[in-house]
């Protein structure tokens, strides 16, 4: 593929373009989540000793970053895999995202939670999936699956909408817990790296 000047020139237009149509379907995506649960999942993050956060791939990435906010919050917080997360144990909180849910270590990590006694939460595009049916409490994410390719529910590529909306829920969740936990940013930012 040659990329022509003219092409080149329209670049900018066609990106923005992108830009645009991905906020939109997050926009209607936020519209057709049924929020009912979300009292649910804050009241097992404030309870919780400590909150255990797990997810691959890109979801993984996103539920990193969501790791990271509620660690500014001062929450006991650890992102499974890592090689500082501690064994969890009966009173902590695993939160768990799988687009399909049914990625084969999230399912045997949520199992294990359930084993010893945690809570689980998962965040999934499926209700009836393995992650839905094992959860305390199942947040529905109606995004398209990875695999759905018929742009019915997202015109971007496999479950980039999934991705991108573990990212913004976790924000919407850290918002309301940093709203209930009353801490001026500067104290959050006392919690901020230091050491980059």
């Amino acid at each position: 593929m040659e990329l022509t000047n003219q092409y080149i020139q329209e670049t900018a237009t066609a990106i923005k373009a992108n830009l645009i149509q991905v906020l939109q379907e997050n926009t209607v995506l936020a519209e057709k989540i049924d929020y009912s649960n979300f009292g649910e999942l804050i009241k097992n993050i404030y309870e919780a000793s400590a909150i255990f956060l797990i997810a691959s791939g890109r979801s993984g990435f996103a539920m990193r970053s969501v790791t990271m906010r509620l660690m500014h919050l001062g929450l006991k917080v650890f992102f499974v895999g890592e090689t500082t997360t501690p064994a969890i144990k009966s009173g902590d909180l695993l939160w768990a995202a799988s687009g399909s849910g049914t990625t084969g270590t999230i399912v045997k990590a949520a199992e294990k939670a359930k084993q010893v006694g945690a809570r689980v939460i998962t965040m999934t595009t499926n209700a009836s999936s393995t992650l839905a049916e094992i959860a305390d409490v199942h947040i529905l994410i109606p995004a398209a699956e990875k695999e759905d390719h018929n742009e019915a529910k997202s015109t971007q590529y496999a479950g980039s909408l999934f991705e991108q909306s573990v990212l913004l829920v976790g924000d919407a969740v850290f918002m309301e817990l940093w709203k209930l936990d009353g801490s001026p940013a500067e104290e959050l930012w006392k919690r901020h790296a230091n050491i980059e």
